[in-house]
């Protein structure tokens, strides 16, 4: 067969095979009376080849090895170009994702698209300096996905800062990436998550971080109330005093609950739900809030319950910022408990009722 007809039932090239033959991949095996190349069947098997390995990534120079070399085993050949292929994959997605963001900032000119490269390289640098210059300086030109991607895996806590405000100043809904964040299999990305959506304003965010205090990390539960605890939202009590019991942020978990006890019942709710744990015990904290008794009924509460000690002085503390008159008597109950740390404390905060 003349290479003509080799290259049209092929659909490799004339100019193809001439190639192939001064590298010495493939020999026609004879020639006709007048000088043409003529190839065998053998040799159109071996055009095959030549493309069927071509076609998984291979050099001319290792299809060449693979074909000639009796003793050539592909299994680490194949091994390298797995490797390769998704080195060059996740470069191709890197620029397809850089693309994308880049047409999201709609420039209007290349000085725009070189700002924005600008920006999204900075954030990715290995320099926490220039990555915090990065967020402090971000505006328009980087889009919303940027900055959660980077707020998600920054490790620094003042560039994490940073970034967190960046976000919540750029006035763009990053409230769905954040909230896929809190699912996440890594616990440091779940917390960044949760720390970036208490810092945006609006109901979405409240949302997620309402749905947040039933997530099964309490890291997460925890920086939900605590953020649900300063926007007025009740359904925050019960975890924020699990946190007391256990204590976690329990500083700031009791001033959480000071900023809700803006009301009568919401007070009275606080104070029943605080004593209700100083007789209870503290191991709720692993799972769900133990429930909070009727509004009014710290009456006839026993404070000589199973709490381990240091939970029963902080619960005790917490109630300082409680107004009302459930926290008072409260207080006056557990004056006279017969921990000396309790009753010393609740002493103290009755000082400080009455001198206000």
């Amino acid at each position: 067969m003349l290479i003509g007809e080799v290259a049209r039932r092929s659909g490799v090239s004339a100019r193809m095979l001439r190639h192939y033959e001064s590298l010495g991949l493939l020999r026609p095996s004879g020639r006709t009376g007048s000088g043409y190349r003529e190839y065998s069947g053998e040799d159109i098997r071996r055009i095959f080849h030549i493309e069927s390995l071509r076609s998984l990534g291979l050099s001319l120079r290792e299809i060449g090895r693979a074909l000639d070399d009796p003793g050539f085993t592909p299994s680490a050949l194949v091994d390298d170009l797995i490797r390769q292929t998704r080195e060059r994959i996740a470069a191709e997605t890197d620029l397809l994702t850089r693309l994308r963001r880049i047409d999201a900032t709609e420039p209007a000119g290349w000085e725009d698209v070189l700002q924005a490269v600008a920006v999204l390289q900075a954030l990715g640098s290995k320099s926490p300096a220039a990555r915090q210059r990065a967020a402090l300086s971000a505006g328009d030109e980087v889009p919303v996905e940027a900055l959660v991607e980077a707020v998600l895996r920054e490790t620094e806590p003042n560039v994490a800062g940073a970034l967190r405000w960046a976000l919540a100043r750029s006035g763009a809904d990053g409230t769905a990436l954040l909230a896929k964040g809190l699912d996440s299999p890594v616990a440091a990305v779940r917390e960044r998550a949760v720390r970036s959506l208490a810092e945006l304003a609006g109901d979405e965010p409240t949302t997620h971080l309402r749905d947040a205090l039933a997530h099964p990390d309490v890291v997460v539960r925890g920086h939900a109330a605590l953020a649900l605890g300063t926007r007025g939202v009740a359904d925050a009590i019960p975890m924020l005093i699990d946190m007391i019991v256990d204590g976690r942020n329990d500083t700031d978990a009791a001033d959480a609950l000071s900023v809700l006890a803006s009301d009568t019942a919401t007070a009275d709710r606080i104070a029943d739900g605080l004593v209700s744990r100083l007789s209870t015990g503290s191991g709720a904290g692993a799972g769900a809030a133990q429930p909070l008794p009727e509004v009014g009924g710290t009456a006839g509460h026993s404070t000589h319950g199973t709490a381990e000690a240091p939970a029963r002085v902080r619960l005790t503390q917490s109630l300082a910022d409680i107004p009302g008159d459930t926290a008072s008597r409260a207080l006056i109950e557990l004056s006279r408990d017969t921990d000396r740390a309790v009753a010393v404390t609740a002493t103290y905060l009755l000082r400080l009722r009455d001198a206000h």
